[in-house]
């Protein structure tokens, strides 16, 4: 019997009680993205190496993985709001931190660690608990959307207002942070209001024990979640951080504005797609990962034109595509596991699904090493494998389906047997 249960109340105790979660995910999600577009104006400040910048935008996945895996068992075991408090606070001293020391790549890095923390707890924690209090409130069909949706805003509106204050308005190193920072004031001023829907275990018992989060070997999870998950950030990271350096040459008159574009237009079609994405994601089925797939490789075969052509257009067409395969894949992602999961394993297995999303953050800076080290790969190549690997991804999700269309494991048919 689990030692933590969640709290039960009726449904009629309020409407509109998750919207202080979802503005301390939207800080959050804002204080992790706000850096991506900054990255042009990093490039051309030439202190630092295409890699070493691309790095930083990697360097914020070291504080969100460690805190997705052990802050969503612990709010399982603790609750939710003692785990999502510090959100806000990690995402204005990341924020802080950025502002401060943009010629040192030390304060950057812990600036982006502290970022990635604040993402992490607002992933793992902040997600559960949107869902519960939608659940609580009769509205268990948006659980997911509005997680997915409050970081899918706050990752396009700090992105693209990060890059309009710093193409255009004064003080370009520290604007855009100072606006993350006061969000995030309010974000923390605001939660407490948000009710908790899960009690703290009386009996705990050992740490270790919650950490061991179950479900992690459901085939669906395997075949159908997992193949999908590091597509939700390949996908992003082709769209706003990889395009856009590739023609910063092509728009050397608004190069900051230009990443902040492809950022907004791909979360804004990420956004988009999550308002119907829960119509086109049926229960039982591989829909809504396969479209995501589909989506994905549309966009690495449009990228790999950008990269032949250098075509303005063609650039935030891909944008625009890829952000479509973000946001069904973090919306089937999501689906799948609230569809699979319990009360008691919720945070631990969305905590395991958005750390392997993150690993498509690493692709700029692979991408970016491989170019560098061996010229005569070139990015329609590497883009031309991105395409294939998302096809062979899509392959595995339906071959997984048709060989176990109701998708139950073992462990699942043992009482059945009994």
């Amino acid at each position: 019997m689990s030692a933590s249960t969640e709290i039960r109340t009726p449904a009629t105790t309020g409407t509109g009680r998750w919207i202080p979660v979802s503005l301390a995910v939207f800080a959050s999600a804002w204080g992790g993205n706000e850096f991506t577009p900054l990255l042009v104006m990093y490039r051309q400040d030439g202190s630092l190496s295409e890699v070493a910048v691309d790095a930083l935008l990697f360097t914020y996945v070291l504080g969100i993985v460690p805190t997705l895996l052990i802050g969503g068992p612990l709010s399982d075991r603790l609750g939710r709001r003692p785990l999502m408090f510090p959100a806000p606070i990690f995402a204005a001293l990341g924020s802080l931190l950025l502002a401060l020391g943009s010629d040192s790549m030390t304060m950057m890095s812990l600036g982006r660690v502290f970022s990635g923390v604040a993402l992490g707890l607002s992933m793992a924690v902040g997600g559960s608990w949107i869902a519960e209090i939608s659940r609580r409130e009769g509205s268990a069909n948006w659980a997911a959307a509005r997680a997915a949706m409050s970081l899918t805003a706050g990752f396009g509106i700090g992105a693209g207002l990060a890059a309009v204050l710093a193409q255009w308005a004064p003080w370009p190193t520290v604007l855009s942070y100072a606006v993350n920072i006061a969000l995030a004031v309010v974000a923390l001023a605001l939660l407490p209001r948000a009710p908790e829907t899960r009690e703290r275990a009386a009996r705990p018992g050992r740490l270790i024990d919650d950490l061991k989060i179950s479900g992690l070997t459901h085939p669906r999870f395997l075949f159908i979640v997992l193949p999908v998950a590091p597509w939700v950030f390949g996908a992003c990271a082709s769209a706003y951080a990889i395009i856009p350096a590739l023609m910063s040459d092509e728009v050397s008159g608004a190069p900051i504005a230009f990443a902040g574009l492809c950022c907004l237009l791909g979360l804004s079609a990420g956004f988009g797609i999550q308002l119907v994405g829960r119509r086109i994601n049926r229960p039982g089925t591989v829909r809504g990962a396969g479209i995501a797939l589909i989506l994905v490789a549309a966009g690495m075969g449009l990228a790999m034109l950008t990269a032949s052509t250098l075509s303005i257009p063609i650039a935030l067409v891909a944008a625009a595509v890829l952000g479509c395969g973000y946001g069904m894949a973090v919306l089937s992602g999501l689906l799948e596991v609230q569809r699979l999961a319990t009360s008691d394993n919720l945070a631990g297995l969305t905590a395991v699904f958005y750390s392997a999303t993150y690993l498509g953050f690493a692709m700029p800076m692979v991408l970016a090493f491989i170019s560098e080290k061996w010229p005569s790969v070139t990015y329609p190549m590497m883009f031309g494998v991105g395409l294939v690997a998302a096809l062979t991804c899509l392959i595995v999700i339906v071959t997984a389906h048709r060989l176990n269309p109701a998708g139950v494991s073992a462990d699942d048919r043992a009482p059945a047997a009994e």
